[in-house]
């Protein structure tokens, strides 16, 4: 039999609805009254409260159909616990990559690179936005997967590109502005790297960002961290450049308290 999509069931708590129903640790839930699920996000979404009455889990080879009572509504979102879902890794590049500065030796998740719309939605982890595909733009607007937290550095395309180390990359400003156009509110963070994203490249993001407010909702300006492990040459903060930086937060967040 082939591998069915869906989410496997971890643990049932004992004595629960849930366990009276018929799920078992081990089950591949697949459908929510003939709803495809693919992911816990889909079992968060069909099985809220009052929104589930029927599942269909594989089981072994067999196909299962378990019937939830009509008093027990967060049977699934409240009784059962999920295997984690794969998450989709990074295809950039980027130049300040903290993860690619990281020592050797150090326990596998550390070195991680995540790019999962799902994980955004659920943890807050930051995006680029370069791989999403239109099936999950659909999803993210149908399931109204917000807020999404985005990884901007530059509005300008090769400045942004050249950042990601990723000359493929789309438009973070068309990316955005479909989110917008479809109420998605999301959180943009800049990381400034000293000579490339900086003074007058930083102050045209922000005021690129800003024409989809409230969509987006708030901008993070963070300075790059450097670690002795790197291996590509970036300059770090100093002072003078602290202060520039500053400057320029200070002007623009003024502006945005007297406007709204």
């Amino acid at each position: 039999m082939a591998s069915p999509k869906g989410t496997e069931i971890d643990w049932v708590r004992p004595g629960s609805l849930a366990e009276k129903a018929g799920f078992k640790g081990g089950d591949r839930l697949i459908s929510i009254d003939g709803n495809k699920v693919r992911d816990i996000i889909d079992v968060l979404y069909y099985g809220q409260e009052g929104g589930a009455s029927e599942v269909e889990v594989i089981r072994g080879n067999q196909r299962v159909l378990i019937s939830l009572p009509s008093d027990s509504p967060n049977t699934l979102t409240t009784e059962l616990s999920f295997k984690p879902f794969k998450v989709k890794s990074c295809r950039n590049n980027c130049l300040f990559c903290f993860v690619s500065q990281l020592p050797k030796g150090l326990r596998k998740s550390l070195y991680l690179k995540d790019e999962d719309y799902r994980m955004s939605f659920l943890y807050g982890s930051y995006i680029t936005l370069t791989n999403l595909s239109e099936e999950d733009k659909k999803r993210i607007v149908s399931q109204r997967l917000s807020p999404l937290y985005i990884s901007v550095h530059a509005t300008d395309r090769d400045k942004r590109n050249y950042l990601l180390g990723n000359k493929k990359a789309p438009s973070v400003l068309q990316e955005i502005g479909y989110l917008a156009k479809h109420r998605i509110k999301m959180h943009a963070q800049i990381v400034v790297c000293p000579n490339i994203n900086d003074n007058a490249t930083l102050q045209k993001t922000i005021s690129d960002l800003y024409r989809f407010y409230p969509y987006v909702s708030s901008i993070a300006v963070v300075p790059v961290g450097l670690t002795a492990h790197r291996r590509k040459k970036l300059i770090g903060f100093d002072k003078n450049i602290a202060l520039q930086t500053l400057e320029i937060i200070e002007k623009f967040q003024s502006r945005f308290r007297k406007k709204h």
